[in-house]
């Protein structure tokens, strides 16, 4: 086997990953590069707590829930449990329609505005943006499909949307 061959500098194809967003023609850093994980995942965590926020207040006004809360408050494991599901589901029900209007009008979120990350077109897909945002808001609530992304960071929520998260 000769030196060159060991280096792997003849037989190794040409990879055009130079810094995240590089292969989708996005800018390295500064406004439409691709943000870090970090930022992203703060977005995020803003986002569920303001759908955490607004399910809390809709409860405590009596306008969603009122069976389950009064069950809760009689007592007992099951009712406490039934009450834990019903707004853990209730979270994730308005986090959904929230991304879902929010990132078809705008191309961002609250939390995501916050942080200085929206969400941009890749050119991938031919689709309606709104059925972009479906996909991707739908992919993103089923959890697994955010967490495993390529090296720029691009989720398979993304990838099947058609879409990229950049800095503004």
């Amino acid at each position: 086997m000769s030196d060159k061959s060991r280096s792997g500098t003849s037989a190794a194809p040409e990879d055009d990953f130079r810094y995240r967003g590089n292969r989708l023609g996005l800018p390295e850093d500064g406004p439409g590069s691709v943000p870090g994980p970090v930022r992203r995942l703060v977005g995020l965590t803003l986002d569920w707590g303001i759908s955490a926020m607004l399910v809390w207040v809709a409860i405590n006004l009596g306008l969603i829930g009122q069976e389950v809360s009064a069950a809760a408050a009689g007592g007992g494991d099951p009712e406490a449990i039934a009450l834990t599901n019903f707004t853990t589901l209730s979270t994730l029900v308005v986090f959904a329609a929230m991304s879902l209007v929010l990132l078809t009008l705008f191309g961002t979120t609250i939390g995501r505005r916050i942080v200085g990350v929206g969400i941009t077109a890749t050119g991938e897909r031919a689709w309606p943006w709104f059925v972009s945002m479906a996909v991707r808001t739908l992919l993103l609530c089923l959890v697994i499909p955010a967490v495993v992304y390529d090296r720029d960071t691009r989720g398979l929520h993304d990838r099947a949307a058609g879409t990229v998260a950049t800095r503004y």
